[in-house]
């Protein structure tokens, strides 16, 4: 199964700001977490990422600082800020009643079916 591409665009926030709620990441382990997540099915690249993180940063929503891993890399890692950590519950609040619908519409019987 391929995912829509907006459908993906569309997710990219809740799923960073959910990741960070749980932890502090760095860009390659965000890639890693959702691809792990979802069974290979949702992959994230560095050019699709670093510019949604650029730009929640600016948002005040995440900030970021420098560490250096075990393997002596320097790595950027991200946090999420109290802001935030507001506007994910405004998402969560957002995809669940979006869930809830094709929930409804879904669980009926689908004329659509094949």
């Amino acid at each position: 199964m391929t995912l829509n591409r907006e459908l993906i665009a569309a997710s990219t926030t809740p799923l960073i700001l959910s990741i960070l709620c749980k932890e502090d990441c760095y860009g390659y382990a965000l890639i890693k977490e959702v691809r792990d997540m979802s069974g290979s099915r949702i992959v994230w690249s560095d050019g699709m990422l670093y510019p949604v993180l650029r730009r929640l940063e600016s948002q005040d929503l995440i900030s970021s600082y420098w560490q250096v891993a075990d393997s002596g890399r320097r790595r950027r890692y991200y946090k999420i800020e109290k802001d935030g950590r507001q506007e994910l519950v405004r998402w969560r609040d957002q995809w669940n009643l979006v869930g809830e619908v094709l929930g409804r519409l879904w669980g009926k019987e689908d004329s659509c079916s094949t």
